[in-house]
């Protein structure tokens, strides 16, 4: 980011800006006042800066507006900027005096300097009063067809933020077809604040405003070299939304875009990738030569990006994760920079992990588990037990190196550290159920181990263990007893899993343990308050007594293997996260609409008046899942919002998108969007389902209860 200097200006003598914001004594308005009426320049410069201070830091200084609004008139373009910076923040509570301006605005949209030419209409733009608007179009139209480039491109960015108060009025004046000539302009920066503004329409609007002929592709394609690097970023996203006629147009569009691989703003290089990827879908496999060579140009700016900052690291990660499970060959051979370095953050750590978990192949399985061994000897607890998970991770995933994995979970269970010994049981359990039957000889290792387990999870693996495998453990019964001697202060997913094992345990040997079931039996009926465990123990009961051999059938049946879970996303989310590389889906794992709530268009709302959107909210949600998801309650949380049907609305004035254009109004009041919560099957017949809907500013939680 731009540093903001801190000199004065031509007069306030030495020092910095800082010296604005000291406390003023008493009476300084009357001062502040006096000083913007001074005939001398200077002094009217630093009244100015000293108004700006206050209001910066949260002081009302809006008793100054019409002192300040006089200051308007001058040829000093310091003092202008700062008054115009006054009238943005103020124009919302003082409407009628802001059209005092107008008249100084409209004469400086025909200033011969274009920079004031410019600065009076991006002002206009900015004040986002309804009755502003009507003067804004005519100054608004000579500046789109200004000789000057520099007034031009921002003029292509006011049609955005006025489209934001007044679509019709920018279809009724032709503004949209302006914007559409703009793309042919001559000066590159200009068509990138054309494309820029027309994505933000089309954003806006949900409708496709761009409308991108073989024309104009030809005339982005050839902007594309010669603009900045942010103008790069918003043609190569309009591109990416583009659809190729045909293979050979799209690897004609691809070859114009690999140069952008090698830029140094990682923004463009993901933009970039995310059009590259977008187009190999349409080139085939009659193409696979040209597949192959571009998958081989990718891999090299994909790991450069893991030289920046940490934080850049994060979001390079999380994209790269959606591009592994997309086209895992891109980077198959470059697992080694995934490796975790000692001084990485642990956000950048546990990503990498993700990613070295989902490249792990039989090629490289050895040289990964040595490294995984290395990291669970670390300092970091979490680290530690994520190593260990992934270790687990990568004998479900890869069947011909499980047993190389068991081996290195049992030598970290022989260093009989805590945390390492219940992570390792926890996986264990998982590798269990992967391949039943194969390594039931460990088990006397870790019923070594029982005393170490404290946390819930890692007692309820063990337990599930032991009921599993009673017949080939001697003493399951003593086991099993020792957890039950706590089972009222167990969690309640011990207490689930002690019932079941029990109930496996007696009918697996039911002349030693009957007196251990029925206590069991006892306690989750009579005494516990927890109605799943009731009811499975009531369960379990009349099944016992009225029909061993089916109770044998449902509590001994066959289970299912679980599958391996590496690439979990949906291959239909999948794709739509491929299309929002480097945008905030890709970091969440989430698409827009997840956790992005847009308004329809009326007074005081952003957005359009389209009733597209109502069509949406009326429809099902769809719930996605995130492999970071870390609890059903996070309701808060952006990279937890699977359940939550509409995120907090932008308190009034707060906030500005892109183009500077502040967030104004409420939030309209939505139906809630039911998700089933509870199954008839878990409640005793009712079905119980929950939703979140916005009530004037706030959320509130409703429920639906159906017997």
């Amino acid at each position: 980011m731009n540093k903001i200097s801190g000199k004065g200006g031509d007069g306030g003598g030495s020092g910095s800006d800082s010296r604005f914001f000291t406390t003023q004594k008493k009476g300084e308005m009357h001062e502040l006042r006096m000083e913007l009426h001074s005939t001398d320049r200077n002094t009217k410069v630093d009244a100015v800066k000293k108004v700006i201070a206050s209001m910066t830091v949260g002081k009302d200084v809006s008793m100054l507006f019409t002192d300040v609004l006089n200051c308007v008139q001058t040829g000093n373009i310091e003092l202008k900027k700062l008054v115009y910076l006054y009238l943005i923040n103020y124009a919302k509570s003082q409407p009628e005096l802001t059209l005092l301006a107008v008249n100084t605005f409209v004469k400086d949209a025909s200033d011969p300097n274009p920079l004031i030419r410019a600065l009076a209409v991006r002002t206009m733009g900015c004040i986002r009063v309804d009755r502003i608007t009507e003067y804004l179009c005519e100054p608004l139209g000579r500046a789109l067809r200004d000789e000057d480039p520099y007034v031009r491109k921002t003029a292509a960015v006011c049609v955005a933020k006025l489209y934001d108060i007044a679509p019709d009025l920018v279809k009724e004046r032709g503004f949209l077809e302006v914007l559409h000539d703009l793309i042919s302009d001559s000066n590159p920066s200009v068509v990138a604040n054309g494309v820029a503004a027309l994505s933000e329409i089309a954003e806006t609007s949900g409708k496709d405003v761009m409308k991108i002929s073989a024309s104009v592709l030809q005339k982005l394609l050839a902007a594309l070299n010669e603009c900045t690097e942010w103008g790069q970023v918003f043609i190569l996203d309009s591109l990416a939304k583009y659809t190729p006629a045909d293979g050979r147009e799209a690897e004609g569009i691809i070859e114009r875009v690999t140069p952008r691989l090698q830029h140094a703003n990682s923004a463009v290089v993901m933009s970039a990738v995310k059009v590259i990827l977008s187009y190999m879908e349409m080139m085939g496999n009659q193409n696979s030569d040209a597949v192959r060579n571009l998958t081989r140009k990718l891999a090299p700016p994909l790991v450069t990006l893991l030289n920046n900052e940490p934080e850049i690291q994060y979001v390079a990660l999380r994209n790269i994760n959606l591009i592994v499970q997309k086209r895992p060959t891109i980077l198959e051979s470059e697992i080694k920079v995934f490796f975790c370095k000692y001084n990485d953050p642990i956000y950048v750590k546990m990503e990498k992990l993700e990613i070295i978990i989902k490249l792990v192949s039989e090629k490289n399985i050895d040289q990964v588990l040595l490294e995984l061994k290395e990291y669970a000897t670390e300092v970091d607890v979490d680290f530690v037990r994520k190593s260990v998970s992934a270790i687990g991770r990568c004998a479900v995933k890869l069947e011909r190196a499980a047993e190389r994995c068991i081996g290195v979970l049992l030598e970290l269970i022989q260093t009989k550290v805590n945390y390492v010994v219940q992570e390792s049981v926890i996986v264990i359990k998982d590798i269990f159920r992967r391949y039943p039957n194969r390594y039931e000889s460990i088990i006397a290792t870790l019923c070594d181990n029982l005393d170490t387990l404290d946390e819930p999870l890692a007692k309820a693996s063990m337990i599930w263990i032991i009921g599993e495998y009673a017949e080939r453990i001697d003493n399951a019964d003593e086991l099993l007893d020792t957890f039950l001697e706590t089972f009222e202060e167990e969690d309640p997913a011990v207490q689930l899993q002690l019932l079941t094992a029990t109930v496996k345990c007696f009918l697996k040997n039911p002349e030693d343990t009957q007196d251990m079931v029925q206590r069991v039996l006892d306690m989750a009926t009579e005494e516990s308050d927890n109605p799943d465990l009731r009811d499975r123990g009531f369960i379990y009961w009349r099944l016992l007594s009225t029909d061993p051999e089916a109770a044998k059938m449902v509590v001994l049946g066959d289970k299912p293997v679980i599958e391996d879970d590496t690439f979990r996303l949906e291959p239909s989310l999948l794709n739509v996260l491929i299309g929002q590389i480097a945008t905030l889906s890709s970091v969440y794992h989430k698409p827009p609409e997840a956790f992005v709530v847009r308004g329809t268009h009326g007074e005081g709302n952003l957005y359009g008046d389209d009733d597209e959107d109502d069509d949406d909210d009326e429809g099902g949600e769809v719930e996605y899942e995130d492999e970071n998801d870390v609890g059903e309650d996070t309701a808060v949380d952006l990279l937890d919002m699977g359940g939550v049907a509409a995120a907090v609305p932008k308190a009034s004035g707060g906030g500005d998108d892109m183009f500077g254009a502040a967030a104004t109004g409420g939030t309209p009041e939505t139906k809630a969007r039911m998700l089933q919560v509870c199954t008839p099957e878990k409640s005793g017949g009712i079905d119980i389902q929950c939703g979140f809907r916005q009530v004037n500013g706030s959320i509130r939680m409703e429920f639906e209860f159906n017997n």
